[in-house]
């Protein structure tokens, strides 16, 4: 896959986060292009879910600085960075179990950016025709790769430029993370930017333009996703 533009539309420069006394991310630094899909790969305990949550104001890095569309957003809180068009999709989804489908995307609603056609109910309807086949139904009622599904599209909601997923085909049967994918794919083909932590590297390869390795908190290894070869796959990211 090409990266539609060399325009940087997220970059994180020399991060450390922490928690409490304990350091968990060491001089992170990372870059997504706009129109680009970037995976931080790597195994659990990593840092890459710190990673996703320091750039998204969660877990606010102690130093470093990071830039979203001009703007230093590290010492914003999670709501402005939001506002500003990052939209966060967490590995634990956090739908809205009482409420339908419908409710849960009316949630999400933020206002059209400018230079942007806004989604809509329909148009995410369209993207996630499983949501389109139970619009009333509960979300607490749906299977995990449709609350996956729910999740992504409640964030749409909000229109967002870049989207942040962590771990999102985690725990997906095979067929609902080959769609997953292919939805992916048509976020980005309608200028969606992506940065996601995965640990499945089929997906990743599907869906993503580069890849970083993270590695106790570390960038290890950074490449186009097709420079991932079995050598580099073994160094890095096999127990």
């Amino acid at each position: 896959m090409e990266t539609k533009t060399n325009e940087i539309m997220l970059r994180v420069d020399s991060i450390s986060t922490f928690y409490g006394k304990a350091q968990v991310l060491f001089d992170i630094s990372l870059e997504v292009s706009r129109g680009e899909a970037v995976v931080l790969l790597g195994l659990n305990g990593a840092g890459k879910t710190t990673t996703l949550k320091s750039i998204m104001g969660i877990v606010p890095p102690a130093s470093g600085n990071i830039v979203f569309n001009g703007r230093v957003i590290h010492d914003l809180s999670p709501h402005k960075t939001c506002a500003l068009g990052l939209g966060y999709v967490p590995e634990d989804r956090r739908i809205f179990t009482k409420l339908t489908i419908m409710e849960n995307l009316e949630v999400g609603r933020q206002p059209p950016r400018r230079g942007f056609e806004p989604w809509t109910p329909d148009r995410l309807i369209e993207l996630f025709p499983n949501l389109g086949e139970k619009p009333h139904q509960f979300g607490g009622q749906l299977s995990g790769g449709e609350q996956q599904m729910l999740a992504i599209a409640r964030t749409m909601m909000g229109n967002p430029e870049l989207v942040i997923l962590d771990e999102p085909s985690e725990g997906l049967a095979p067929v609902i993370v080959d769609q997953l994918a292919q939805t992916m794919r048509k976020l980005k083909a309608e200028g969606v930017s992506v940065i996601m932590a995965e640990q499945n590297l089929n997906f990743a390869r599907f869906v993503c333009d580069r890849a970083y390795i993270v590695q106790q908190g570390r960038i290890c290894h950074e490449s186009t996703i097709n420079e991932l070869t079995p050598d580099v796959y073994e160094k890095y990211l096999l127990v």
